[in-house]
């Protein structure tokens, strides 16, 4: 029986995040915070533990990725289906305003739809189980995206209602006889 393990890691702070604004894929850099943030989680985490890194095209995620990777002596291989989910014109918003237009059902253009992002949360446990079987994989991505791969491989059970993923959080998935099973949950960040 071959497992194969899947770590997602959220990136660090940006200041868009420290405002609970929406970035999407809005390329927001890492602020100061966010970059001690990956160093700290790179610090917590051990080469013999993980075989690659993969991580969003996005800065904030690429550079996460990069600061762990120095870190751990790997390099970082760039994966478009790690992008985080497009919010359209909602971008840059406040949560709290996202979630009045939402809840509204107005019209968000360039929002990329519900079942897109779970088609693509699909397609990358796809990718996993068959590029990379049987290796430990440390992925880092965005918080919208890792949410739903979280649902998709939970039956929509984790994350409970009110979680939120910190900045530098590592919850971890495992792919074994065909079926892909949460091995470890926890919102909280590494960097704590």
């Amino acid at each position: 029986m071959t497992e194969t393990i899947l770590g997602l890691l959220r990136h660090g702070q940006t200041d868009w995040n420290i405002d609970l604004r929406l970035q999407g894929s809005s390329d927001i850099p890492l602020n100061e915070t966010g970059r001690n943030q990956a160093a700290a989680a790179g610090a917590k985490l051990s080469r013999a533990d993980w075989d690659v890194i993969i991580a969003s095209p996005l800065s904030r995620a690429s550079d996460t990725a990069n600061i762990i990777a120095e870190q751990l002596g790997m390099h970082v291989v760039i994966v478009p289906e790690l992008v985080e989910r497009s919010f359209g014109v909602a971008e840059g918003m406040s949560h709290s305003e996202w979630r009045r237009m939402f809840e509204s059902n107005e019209h968000i253009e360039g929002l990329e739809p519900i079942e897109d992002l779970r088609a693509r949360s699909e397609a990358l446990l796809q990718l996993i189980a068959t590029e990379y079987d049987g290796l430990r994989v440390l992925a880092v991505s965005h918080g919208a995206f890792i949410r739903k791969v979280l649902r998709v491989v939970s039956d929509n059970s984790i994350p409970r209602e009110g979680d939120r993923l910190g900045n530098a959080s590592l919850n971890k998935v495992v792919h074994s006889d065909g079926f892909w099973a949460i091995s470890d949950y926890n919102p909280d960040s590494l960097a704590l």
